[in-house]
Formats: C-alpha cells, structure tokens, sequence
C-alpha cells in the first residue's frame, strides 16, 4: 500500500502508512541497530576468553597478580624477570606483604597482557 503523503507549506511533512508495515520497519530498524553493534564488538574483541575460574579465584579474593601469573602459565621468576623487578618483591606483592608502586604495577600488567585496573586487588 502506498503512504498517505501530508503536505505543509506545499512540502511533504506527514507520511502515514499502514501498523503492520510500520512495525516491519520498526523491526527492521532493531536487527540493524543489533547488527551494528555486533559487528562493533567483533571488531573490538581481541579474541581472548577468560575462564570463570580464573575470575572466580580473583571474586573470591585471592591476588588478582598471582592468578593472572598462573594462568599466563608464567613462574614468579619469570614474571620478576619480565617486569625488571626482584622476585622476592613480586612474591611481597602476591602476598600483600607489600603493596607496588605505580610504575611497577604498570610493568607488572604490562607483562601479563592486562590491564592495570585487572590486577589491583580490591
């Protein structure tokens, strides 16, 4: 069916068209929308999935560090190693003997592919 057109001024204002195909369009409109935004998370996923355990034992409160460590399959010595720091100040970290200083967490994050926010215990 063709709309109805509603002129203003001598131009069209108004096109009015059936429910039916109104909601065709509205529904049309939706899985665009969703389209795009699957493809802008696709784009943006870099593949990586996280297993609940792994996010289950930092929920559960143990070092967000040692866990990321562990399962990057890395020993402490090599993350030290990695990260230009002692191992001994690595295992403090870990555990919460001592807290890293900015720059540290910094290398520390860097060497497990994360992200600072991700190995801040809170």
């Amino acid at each position: 069916m063709k709309p109805q057109i509603i002129e203003k001024d001598g131009k069209p204002e108004w096109a009015i068209i059936p429910y039916k195909q109104y909601l065709e369009i509205v529904q049309s409109l939706d899985l665009s929308d969703d389209l795009r935004d699957l493809k802008k998370f696709k784009k943006a996923d870099d593949g990586e999935r996280v297993p609940a355990e792994i996010v289950n034992r930092i929920l559960e409160g143990e070092n967000p560090i040692k866990v990321w460590r562990e399962f990057r399959g890395l020993t402490q010595e090599a993350l030290a190693g990695k990260s230009g720091i002692g191992k001994a100040y690595l295992s403090q970290i870990e555990t919460g003997k001592r807290t890293g200083k900015a720059a540290v967490l910094k290398v520390i994050a860097e060497a497990l592919r994360v992200t600072v926010d991700e190995i801040i215990a809170r």
